[in-house]
């Protein structure tokens, strides 16, 4: 900042330095050999050196080992020859005092043979033990973990230590009742069930400065059957391990006057003026629990009101506030007022803040905004002195993150400047803005950044309808659109009506658009943005002065639940999640269904029924799909239950589909107890993939799997990690899955051959074709595929590219577009349109646009301008297929089932030699794919360009494609598989 400062700088921490490089290498996946240069380089004090063998060996290295350890030999052998030696030099109390698993593991590792860790499985036995939730075992007064090998291993290395008994809390609420700060949550110690009162105490403890004697605070345990629901552990019970604490602020004044009537001698002495101070107490809790005692720092705030605690004025400019540290503990501080805001203004393009601080009459001094250092005024006043600290806002506006303005008397320390009973101020700067807010603590915090809509009304229209309004002076008067975002990159826009310097915005999150129909959001954290037209992502805050009587309850709708939540103090968020019944929560609910409901109802007679599962119950697509109307279509009236997960779609009933009156399907949400019931008692069950693993086909059901298309890339047990010895656990769970199916689905005799070795299926087989192309072929497609456009906003008379690649497994959350669209359409003109499809396991892709000035964007498509639209959340890719007239992919299954619509595919397949060699593929596309193949995004484009002239060249390789890999894909694959399955002659 170019106001004449100096930036300020901490202290190095050498061992806290290195761990975090430590860290910064395992997490980049750097070579060992660099990682251990640097534990075990030599310069740490002998006490500084245990608490960093410590904290690498309980954290990275240990992460580190778990990840060689499931690799394989030659990662072991690597790992092992390099850990062995460091072990060596470790203090034998540090390895004593590591988490029991870490202690177990490192134990192995210094007295077994390294050839037998290396070759054997002990080491994979115990990290895939550990990985679990732990269950404890008491043999006497003292707690053990119940981990392999206790036959072979000394019994004291079991006994669970303090880094083992580590509290589990969370804060629900806290808050100021009659003058008392109330805390209220749940602590318990994992595995250690609490089902009552008895021989369960827990007390709060808040614990100051050195010598200070704590405070403990007044605390009983309360049911709190919610604790149960979200715990991790099995068959756990934490129904009574809530807890409820109440302070009296009295307990911290007088402990704080002792302290400062200390800290003043002190500088009295050495001829300096008595300054008051803040102290700070963290919040501990101690639990006793069947005979197990431990201690840990309280934290984990709910989302929302409790994560910005209200302070509580004691008088003469002194607070008592609840705060959270960075990582999420609770503090009280016992704050004096030392430097207040007066007031604000804007002279002369720079910023003038005055602050006020009371008591005595300073000179001199400086001020500090974050960690840069500037010159202020200081001058005496009724009560106190004035400081005024001049800031140009051109350098403000150069900043990117809001600062906290400090006073720095001379002699004195510095005191954080509080906004008080000052208004926040904002000040426009053309497209910018300037502000002086308050932080969740009060403390003054400037920033400038790009003119932001802050919302200062929230409604909701009884359960369905969430209104939004508030304050976005913007001098762009262009409109503007509230982008909800996920954390998966999903996104949703919803239209902003403004007039003048206020906003409004309309949504209903159980009914949100999308290509045409009307879907719930999603569970998860939305966060709310809006995308100003020079492409900056900015931001949406809620006022301050709403915070306090913000509606943050939640509405339930249709099973889900919604609620619009504050979050880290003014930041909205929407979240929304599935409204469960209480016994399904959590891993105990999970354990309560596959033990208990499951083989109950696996023990009643079948149901004439049929299970439908798309993608684990993801959507309403694929063969599945096809199959469930060809049996509408065919007047079957017996029950159709399809699995939705997350409330992803609603399958239409013969009504919704033409079909008439009378067939309305059952809807079961995916993980609930009807779930179970409907795949323990239907007589079939349709799927395109792997069942849940708790899923055991019974004698007298028939498991048909149409699989999700026929592979190009290695699948199954062709995946290299599927070869390894001993196999890991996918490998198991496939198998167990494939003992089940009755039928396998296949679209040619190459597809048969390929999914019987990789799934090592010997069980009945139909070569049908599958049914999800029969579209493809249908007499009115062509009818159908002119809704589809008008349903995708497609502009009439373009020639339509669809772009669907696969996914990555070495690259999943990369959401690159690959094909360079700004090419694509500098080369393809204005007479083609590019459809942009990402994989369901590849991270959402960020689809850059070119909005074309006063386009009427198609409600519910996020990414649409005049060339490229972004469909990779429309329900169906078969009905993509129907209206591209060029596929560009990949390595997909897709280029099987779109040479159905005998129309040109190119490959793009940048990166086919490391996929080839990282994967696997089935084919050599250089020689076998039905089209011109492209190693560049300009060569992938210049052959959509030239498709006519390359289509006949390629004609001979594409109907031989066709015939090999696509010969029963003629328009009759459902009505052969349902007629063989379903009506049987």
């Amino acid at each position: 900042m170019a106001t004449g400062v100096t930036a300020t700088q901490s202290s190095g921490d050498l061992a806290a330095d290195r761990l975090r490089a430590v860290q910064d290498l395992c997490d980049r996946g750097e070579p060992l050999d660099e990682i251990m240069k640097i534990v075990r380089a030599g310069g740490l004090p002998p006490a500084e050196r245990k608490t960093f063998d410590s904290q690498v060996l309980g954290g990275p290295l240990g992460t580190r080992f778990d990840t060689a350890v499931k690799r394989g030999p030659a990662r072991r052998r690597e790992f092992l020859g390099h850990l062995k030696p460091y072990l060596a030099t470790v203090d034998p109390k540090v390895k004593l005092d590591l988490p029991v698993e870490r202690r177990l593991a490192y134990h192995l590792v210094e007295t077994r043979p390294e050839a037998a860790l290396v070759d054997g499985d002990m080491l994979l036995e115990l990290v895939t033990a550990a990985a679990e939730p732990q269950r404890r075992v008491r043999h006497g007064l003292r707690w053990y973990a119940d981990l392999p090998f206790q036959d072979q291993l000394p019994k004291s290395l079991y006994r669970l230590r303090a880094a083992d008994l580590v509290p589990i809390t969370q804060i629900d609420d806290i808050s100021w009742v009659n003058g008392r700060l109330r805390i209220t949550g749940h602590a318990y110690l994992a595995g250690l069930s609490v089902r009552g009162r008895r021989f369960n105490r827990a007390t709060v403890v808040l614990r100051g400065p050195r010598w200070l004697p704590p405070v403990r605070l007044r605390t009983r345990r309360i049911h709190r059957p919610e604790a149960t629901h979200g715990a991790r552990e099995l068959g756990c019970n934490y129904d009574w391990s809530g807890f409820t604490a109440e302070l009296r602020p009295g307990a911290l004044r007088w402990r704080a006057a002792v302290r400062a009537l200390v800290r003043g001698g002190r500088r009295l002495l050495r001829r300096r003026p008595v300054v008051r101070d803040t102290t700070t107490w963290r919040a501990e809790i101690v639990i006793w629990s069947r005979a197990a005692r431990a201690t840990g720092l309280l934290r984990g705030p709910v989302p929302g009101r409790t994560e910005r605690p209200t302070g509580l004025e004691l008088g003469a400019n002194r607070w008592v506030r609840p705060v959270w540290t960075s990582d999420r503990a609770v503090q009280v501080v016992l704050q004096p007022t030392r430097a207040e805001l007066s007031s604000v203004r804007l002279v002369d393009e720079r910023l003038e803040l005055t602050v006020f601080l009371p008591g005595r009459t300073i000179a001199r001094g400086h001020a500090r905004l974050g960690g840069h250092r500037m010159s202020a005024d200081f001058s005496p006043a009724e009560g106190g002195t004035n400081v005024v600290v001049s800031l140009a806002v051109a350098s403000l506006l150069a900043e990117k993150d809001g600062r906290r303005l400090w006073i720095e008397p001379k002699g004195d320390p510095a005191a954080p400047v509080m906004l008080g009973r000052a208004a926040e101020t904002r000040l426009l700067e053309g497209d910018r803005e300037v502000t002086v807010l308050a932080d969740r603590r009060d403390r003054v915090v400037v920033s400038a950044h790009r003119v932001r809509p802050v919302i200062t009304s929230v409604e909701w229209n009884g359960s369905a309808r969430l209104t939004l309004s508030g304050s976005y002076p913007d001098p762009d008067a262009g409109p503007r659109s509230l982008t909800l975002r996920s954390r998966t990159g999903l996104s949703y826009e919803v239209p902003i009506e403004r007039d003048g310097d206020r906003f409004t915005a309309v949504l209903s999150p159980a009914a949100m658009p999308r290509f045409g129909e009307t879907v719930p959001l999603a569970s998860g954290n939305w966060a709310l943005t809006v995308r100003h037209p020079a492409g900056e992502v900015v931001p949406v805050r809620v006022a301050h002065d709403l915070l306090p009587s913000l509606d943050e309850e939640p509405r339930v709708v249709n099973g889900r639940e919604y609620r619009l939540v504050s979050t880290r103090f003014d930041i909205p968020v929407l979240a929304v999640a599935e409204d469960k019944p209480a016994d399904e929560k959590g891993a105990g609910g999970l354990f309560a269904l596959r033990r208990s409901v499951y083989p109950a109802e696996r023990s009643a007679p079948l149901r004439e029924a049929t299970v439908y599962v798309v993608n684990d119950g993801r959507h309403y697509a694929d063969s599945v799909r096809a199959v469930y109307e060809e049996r509408l279509r065919r007047g079957d009236d017996r029950e159709h239950i399809w699995v939705v997960k997350d409330g992803a779609f609603v399958p239409p009933g013969s009504a919704e589909l033409g079909l008439g009156q009378g067939v309305v399907p059952t809807v079961v949400r995916a993980g609930g107890r009807e779930h179970y019931a409907a795949l323990a008692r239907a007589r079939f069950v349709v799927a395109n993939g792997l069942l849940p693993q708790w899923f055991k086909a019974r004698d007298d059901q028939k498991v048909v799997q149409v699989w999700n298309g026929t592979p190009a890339k290695h699948i199954g047990n062709d995946l290299p990690h599927m070869s390894r010895d001993p196999k890991p656990p996918v490998w198991y769970r496939q198998a167990a899955d494939v003992r089940g199916w009755d039928l396998l689905v296949t679209q040619s005799p190459w597809a048969t051959s390929v999914l019987r070795r990789a799934f090592g299926y010997q069980g009945e087989v139909l070569e049908s074709g599958l049914p999800r192309n029969d579209v493809l072929a249908l007499e009115g497609r062509d009818e159908l595929a002119e809704r589809i456009r008008r349903r995708l906003g497609v502009p009439a008379g373009r020639k339509i590219v669809l772009y669907a690649p696969t996914w990555r497994d070495y690259d999943r959350k990369n959401s690159t577009v690959k094909l360079d669209l700004k090419l694509a359409r500098k080369v393809l003109g204005a007479d083609h349109h590019l459809l942009v499809r990402a994989h369901p396991m590849q991270a959402i892709p960020v689809v850059p646009t070119f909005p074309k000035p006063g386009a009427t964007p198609v409600p519910g498509i996020t990414r649409q301008d005049d060339f490229v639209t972004d469909v990779t959340t429309y329900p169906d890719i078969t009905d993509l297929f129907l209206v591209a007239d060029v596929l560009v992919t990949d390595y997909s299954s897709a280029m099987f089932d779109f040479v159905a619509t005998g129309r040109p595919v190119v490959t793009f397949a940048y990166d086919l030699d490391r996929y080839a060699t990282r994967r696997g593929l089935y084919l050599d596309l250089k020689d076998q794919a039905p089209g011109p193949v492209a190693a560049t995004a300009a060569q992938a484009v210049d052959a959509v360009r030239d498709i006519d002239a390359l289509t006949p060249k390629h004609a001979d390789r594409y109907a031989g494609f066709r015939a090999t890999y696509a010969p029963k894909d003629d328009g009759k694959a459902t009505a052969r598989l349902v007629e063989h399955i379903f009506d049987p002659a």
